[in-house]
């Protein structure tokens, strides 16, 4: 996959980011060319070697047909979430980020957020929850051509708990005061 100066491109674990240039550099005694990627997140520049881009993972951003298959893994209800230790399912779902594939990434941010449903989040969970749902939703405006804050709207709006569950929750949280 060639890119051009201009095209929008995803990095895994970076986000999606604008290809500024293509530079070739000496290097080492060896010339070898480079895709300078501005990320639109947080302005970081990245430098990817042209004949190992695709090799580290990046791509083009996704399509806005495909962009069902990610609300779709969202809204699923049925897997289990991951019962592992929580380092272990931290090792799991890096490794499911750093592929930058949004279906993984999708998977990731769907389990953990059913789980902020049921429990207060650790520092680790919230801070992979924030990454995950970045990820998804700068890829996905991109892709849509929509504002991130109304992406981000629709994606919270897959998760908010019925309200039968949140009383649940209250409940729970009550039982465990009194035990106290």
């Amino acid at each position: 996959m060639e890119f051009k100066v201009g095209d929008k491109a995803v990095y895994p674990a970076h986000g999606v980011g604008i290809i500024r240039a293509i530079e070739t550099r000496e290097m080492e005694g060896s010339a070898a060319t480079f895709y300078e990627i501005k990320i639109l997140d947080n302005g970081m520049k990245i430098w990817v070697p042209v004949e190992k881009a695709y090799a580290n993972g990046m791509r083009q951003v996704i399509a806005s047909e495909d962009v069902e298959k990610v609300y779709d893994i969202l809204r699923d209800r049925e897997t289990p979430t991951d019962n592992q230790t929580w380092n272990r399912r931290y090792r799991e779902y890096m490794q499911k980020i750093k592929t930058g594939d949004p279906l993984e990434v999708a998977k990731v941010l769907r389990d953990l957020a059913l789980m902020k449903m049921e429990k207060n989040l650790s520092f680790g969970e919230r801070k992979m929850f924030d990454q995950a749902s970045s990820l998804l939703v700068q890829e996905i405006a991109v892709a849509k051509e929509m504002e991130e804050a109304q992406v981000r709207s629709e994606i919270e709006g897959l998760f908010v708990a019925p309200p039968e569950a949140e009383d649940a929750k209250s409940k729970s949280k009550s039982k465990k005061k009194k035990k106290a």
